[in-house]
């Protein structure tokens, strides 16, 4: 079974978004336009996102009038969004659609991402769920040397030293690249 992934990057004060649900602050950094290689998760087959960050990047990437960007993005890749709402598709992408809790939509992730890697594109809200059902398997973070007033929370959960172990540390271009290992609570 693959791994679940949530991979993204954040403020050094810890914001994934900013006030207006925005991403315009991290490509303002050296590198966070066009990140260095190695820095997503290669593996990963299928990419989960929630209804924000898909309709951010579908506006400020105007996939809805150039869908043929959406490859540059997400390949072929299964995108699962997870919405109570009625959104647009760019023409040619395998978007679907979820709704419920994380646990009851696991299988059909799994089922799609048929033994591969699954990347938690975001939010921080989406990731924490995943971390309730008990299926995150790793959080990625590239800091940026940038700090915000406000905005959306890398990951909204109290999670305690015992839940994460620190894999690697390291320095991408402007970004610190740290990795952790989930690990499961005790007693499950």
């Amino acid at each position: 079974m693959g791994r679940i992934i949530f991979d993204t990057a954040a403020t050094l004060n810890g914001f994934i978004a900013d006030d207006s649900n925005s991403l315009d602050w991290l490509f303002a950094v050296e590198g966070g336009e066009q990140p260095e290689p190695g820095l997503f998760p290669a593996d990963a087959v299928v990419m989960v996102e929630g209804s924000t960050t898909y309709e951010w990047v579908l506006a400020h990437e105007r996939l809805l009038e150039n869908p043929e960007r959406w490859s540059e993005f997400f390949g072929s890749k299964p995108t699962f969004v997870f919405t109570t709402r009625v959104l647009p598709v760019p023409a040619g992408a395998d978007v679907r659609f979820l709704s419920g809790s994380v646990a009851e939509a696991l299988p059909t992730i799994r089922e799609a991402a048929r033994g591969g890697d699954i990347w938690v594109v975001g939010g921080g809200d989406l990731a924490g769920q995943f971390l309730d059902a008990g299926a995150l398997d790793e959080i990625a973070v590239s800091i940026a040397p940038v700090t915000l007033t406000g905005g959306a929370p890398l990951l909204p959960r109290r999670v305690e030293a015992d839940r994460l172990r620190l894999v690697s540390a390291s320095a991408v271009g402007q970004f610190a690249r740290l990795l952790f290992e989930v690990r499961r609570p005790v007693g499950s």
